[in-house]
């Protein structure tokens, strides 16, 4: 009787112990794969807030376009509380793009800079907003603007201050902006 209840007892063990590994994962979440998810994630975050901020209603121009025309060729940086230009820190930045950045980013610990690039004979690349060397595991989203002389006004000016130039002063092209978003966990 005690052989036949040892017996009862050690299978019931077994099964409870087989349920409880099929029930699990046994395989672990390495740092590795662990990593490729979250860049998917912040990759997809990335790409939703330049399609979000580079989208207008016919005959308007979208906020990241608004943004790039305004722009005064100061880079900016995040200090804790608001956008702060470098060389001027009495000068802050607002607007739709920070604020997509504040919700965003900010407040789910991502940390991010956006570059644009555009056409000279050279190429070039300036900081819009800086915040550091991105880790090796940051992720590029890119958005392509197009800038028409009619955009930007005063060409000369507008060149002046920013260093983006005219790439082609017999038509109403003005340059091809590359935003470079660059985002990473911290």
């Amino acid at each position: 009787m005690h052989t036949l209840e040892a017996i009862m007892a050690a299978t019931i063990m077994v099964v409870i112990i087989l349920f409880a590994v099929q029930a699990t994962s046994l395989t672990p979440l390495t740092s590795s794969t662990a990593n490729a998810h979250i860049e998917s994630q912040i990759y997809i975050i990335g790409q939703d807030m330049l399609t979000a901020l580079d989208h207008a209603p016919y005959g308007q121009n979208s906020d990241l376009k608004k943004d790039i025309v305004d722009w005064n060729g100061e880079m900016y940086v995040w200090n804790g509380t608001h956008y702060q230009s470098d060389d001027n820190k009495n000068n802050s930045l607002d607007g739709p793009v920070v604020d997509m950045l504040e919700l965003v980013a900010v407040e789910n610990g991502i940390a991010h800079n956006i570059q644009f690039s555009y056409s000279t004979a050279s190429g070039r690349e300036n900081y819009y907003i800086y915040n550091g060397d991105p880790s090796d595991n940051a992720v590029i989203i890119s958005r392509k603007v197009l800038l028409s002389d009619s955009d930007v006004g005063n060409t000369t000016s507008y060149e002046t201050t920013t260093g983006i130039p005219d790439i082609d002063t017999t038509t109403a092209l003005y340059n091809i902006v590359d935003v470079k978003l660059t985002l990473w966990r911290m």
